[in-house]
Order: C-alpha cells, then sequence, then structure tokens
C-alpha cells in the first residue's frame, strides 16, 4: 500500500533517484577501486580534498565539512590512513587545540594512482547515462540544493548563456 504523500511527489520521486543512483553508482566505483589494488573510496575523498587544499592540509574540522562523512568518522578515517602512512596529523603551532591532516608524498602517489579508475568509474557508471543536457540540469539542481544547506562550500555552475 502507497502512503498518500502530501508534498511534491515529483520532489520525492528526484530524491528517490539520487539515492538510487548514488548507491549504485558508489558501489560500482568502490568495486572497481578495489579491483585495481587503490585505495577505497573513502580514503580517495580525504586525499582530494587534502590534494586541492590551498595549504599544506586541511584542519579536522574543515575536512570533515568538505567530505560527506561525520568528524567522527573522518577523525578515525585520518587515523587509519595515518598509519599507512598517506597522511600525518599535525598540531597547530599557535592553537594546540587545532589539528591538521597533512598529505604525504606517499598519499600523493596513492592518490594519483587511484584517479583514473575514479575518472572511469563515474564515467561508465554515471555520466554515460546522461544527455550532456541532464547532466547540466543534474550539476545545476543538486547544486542549489547543497548551497541551500551549506552556504559557501560549492562555487556555483555558470549556465551557458548564448
Amino acid at each position: 500500500m502507497r502512503l498518500p504523500l502530501r508534498t511534491d511527489d515529483l520532489g520525492i520521486e528526484a530524491w528517490r533517484s539520487v539515492l538510487l543512483a548514488y548507491n549504485a553508482a558508489l558501489r560500482a566505483i568502490e568495486a572497481e577501486l578495489d579491483r585495481a589494488g587503490t585505495v577505497p573510496l573513502t580514503w580517495y575523498d580525504v586525499l582530494l580534498e587534502l590534494q586541492a587544499a590551498e595549504a599544506p592540509g586541511l584542519r579536522m574540522r574543515e575536512l570533515a565539512d568538505r567530505v560527506v562523512l561525520s568528524r567522527t568518522r573522518v577523525s578515525r578515517l585520518v587515523d587509519e590512513m595515518a598509519a599507512d602512512g598517506l597522511v600525518r596529523k599535525e598540531t597547530d603551532g599557535q592553537d594546540r587545540r587545532v589539528v591538521w591532516a597533512v598529505l604525504t608524498d606517499e598519499g600523493r602517489s596513492a592518490f594519483r594512482r587511484a584517479v583514473p579508475v575514479y575518472l572511469r568509474g563515474i564515467e561508465q557508471h554515471f555520466a554515460a547515462h546522461l544527455t550532456d543536457e541532464e547532466k547540466q540540469v543534474c550539476a545545476t539542481g543538486l547544486l542549489k540544493v547543497a548551497q541551500a544547506h551549506r552556504p559557501g562550500a560549492c562555487d556555483p555552475v555558470k549556465e551557458d548563456t548564448r
């Protein structure tokens, strides 16, 4: 029995579709990273953010805000990655309460090995199923949602006004 919905049915269907697509693509990409012998997807996300950081690393709080994991999980994940030599945890010289996650040379290497596998996975398990117009609509719409919940976290997608 289907429950009556009091909100926008199309909005609920869009939400459900995002979850289904995310889950399917994520599992496939995780499996490919595993088969290739690279870092797990959650580690890849941390390495990606550290690689993209303008400073030598990120404060743990900033890192947690950038990846799709809880702060507690990010802290444990960084500990695991540090044990494997991919990152270092450093205490801030001015504020001992602040801890930085810093990418090591080994972490950069692991990231570079995983990038082609990850990008192929996105193309094969997500992008290949959408037209360019659908990709643009998807990117624009989902970015609006992200910005509504984390102002300043994402750069706006520029629409082609030609």
